[in-house]
C-alpha cells in the first residue's frame, strides 16, 4: 500500500464532526469528513455522486497534530437574500495558527491521481470551512509505506516560529490520531465517516479511532557538547524575541 502526506496549515481551520442549530464547534484535528471533502472538491466530484465519495471514504485516514494551534470563537450574522430578514445569530468556533499532517493510505494510482489533483484543483480548497483557505501547498509527497509509518517519518511541519519557541526540546511528542489496522484494538469513535455530501441528506457514520504519541525531533533545539557524544540544551535568553513572535 502507498500513502498521500497533506500538510494543513492556515491562519484559520475548522473541522466540525457535530453541529448543533447555531452553534458550530470544531474538533481539535482535522476530520475524515472535512479533509475528504477537500479531495472531492481537487477532483470537481459532484455532491450527489454517492459512488465516487465511497471510493474516497475507503482510504485509511489518519492525521498528527504537530502545531495544536488556538481555539477561537466568533459570532456571524447574515440577511436572508430575498425577504432580506436577519438570520440568527450563529456561535463559531476555529482553529488559529495550526498545522496538522494528515495521511490517507490506499492504491498507489489512486493517491497519485488524488496528488496531481490538488496541484490544480478544480475547485478552491479550505481547512474545513470555506472561509479557511490553506497558506502553504497542501500535497507533501506519496511514499510506499503503511499509515502508522508515514506518519511516524514525515518531518515535523511546525512552523518556524513555534519550532523556535520550543527551542530548548531536543525532540517533541506530538499526538497521532488514525484509523486501526486490521485487528488492532481502538478506543474512541468519531462519527465522520462521509456517506453522503447531498446537500439535501448529508450523512456520516462513525469511524474508530487509536490513539498514539510520536516523539520528533526539534530541527531548531540549540545544543552544546558536554562531553564525548553528550549533548545538552543551551539555555536561550533573547529581549527582542517576544517583539519577534508578535509581530510574526
Amino acid at each position: 500500500m502507498s500513502v498521500l502526506i497533506l500538510r494543513l496549515a492556515g491562519p484559520l481551520q475548522a473541522w466540525g464532526a457535530s453541529a448543533r442549530f447555531v452553534r458550530r464547534t470544531t474538533e481539535p484535528a482535522p476530520t475524515k469528513s472535512g479533509v475528504i471533502g477537500m479531495l472531492a472538491a481537487a477532483k470537481g466530484l459532484d455532491r450527489s455522486d454517492d459512488t465516487a465519495l465511497a471510493r474516497l471514504a475507503s482510504l485509511r485516514f489518519g492525521v498528527r497534530i504537530d502545531q495544536p494551534g488556538t481555539r477561537l470563537r466568533d459570532f456571524q450574522t447574515a440577511h436572508h437574500a430575498v425577504t432580506g430578514k436577519s438570520m440568527p445569530l450563529s456561535e463559531r468556533f476555529y482553529l488559529a495558527d495550526a498545522v496538522f499532517v494528515a495521511a490517507l493510505e490506499g492504491d498507489r494510482a489512486f493517491l497519485h491521481e488524488l496528488d496531481t489533483a490538488l496541484r490544480a484543483p478544480a475547485h478552491p480548497l479550505f481547512l474545513g470551512r470555506r472561509s479557511c483557505p490553506p497558506s502553504l501547498p497542501v500535497e507533501l509527497a506519496v511514499h510506499d509505506t503503511s499509515l502508522r509509518q508515514a506518519l511516524h517519518d514525515e518531518p515535523w511541519q511546525a512552523a518556524d516560529w513555534y519550532q523556535r519557541l520550543r527551542r530548548k526540546e531536543p525532540t517533541v511528542s506530538l499526538t497521532v490520531l488514525r484509523e486501526p489496522g486490521p485487528g488492532e484494538q481502538h478506543g474512541e469513535t468519531l462519527r465522520d465517516q462521509p456517506l453522503s455530501f447531498a446537500a439535501a441528506h448529508r450523512r456520516h457514520a462513525l469511524r474508530p479511532l487509536v490513539s498514539t504519541t510520536v516523539e520528533m525531533h526539534n530541527p531548531r533545539a540549540a545544543a552544546v557538547h558536554c562531553g564525548p557524544g553528550a549533548t545538552r540544551p543551551v539555555p536561550h535568553h533573547d529581549p527582542f524575541d517576544a517583539v519577534t513572535e508578535e509581530a510574526r
